[in-house]
């Protein structure tokens, strides 16, 4: 999913049920060219970490702590959900454009 190629909310539903919930503390980002990932990390990982060691990262969510419902199957069917973290990427994603730091998104639309 390309936040410059319109984008769908059924396409980033596939990319949340691609992770699992009660495997990984995961973590939903934007790089600099609007690709949406989502990646496994350690528990209790830090996300300053992950911004130092991702330069290309433009913008991302707080961490989805393992176990609490925000990735895999039951998140990805979650439509209001899915919906809310659609439109908070793609307000963020323009209000991140010509910025050379990264957005820390802390709520939902």
């Amino acid at each position: 999913m390309n936040l410059n190629q319109q984008p769908t909310v059924d396409q980033l539903a596939r990319i949340l049920a691609a992770g699992r919930d009660t495997l990984d503390d995961h973590i939903l980002w934007v790089c600099k060219r609007g690709d949406v990932h989502i990646d496994a990390l350690a528990n209790d990982a830090d996300g300053e970490d992950f911004e130092r060691t991702h330069p290309e990262l433009r913008a991302r969510m707080p961490i989805y702590r393992r176990g609490k419902g925000y990735v895999g199957k039951k998140a990805a069917a979650d439509r209001q959900f899915v919906n809310d973290v659609f439109q908070t990427l793609n307000r963020e994603w323009n209000l991140s454009q010509g910025q050379g730091q990264v957005r820390r998104i802390a709520s939902y639309c």
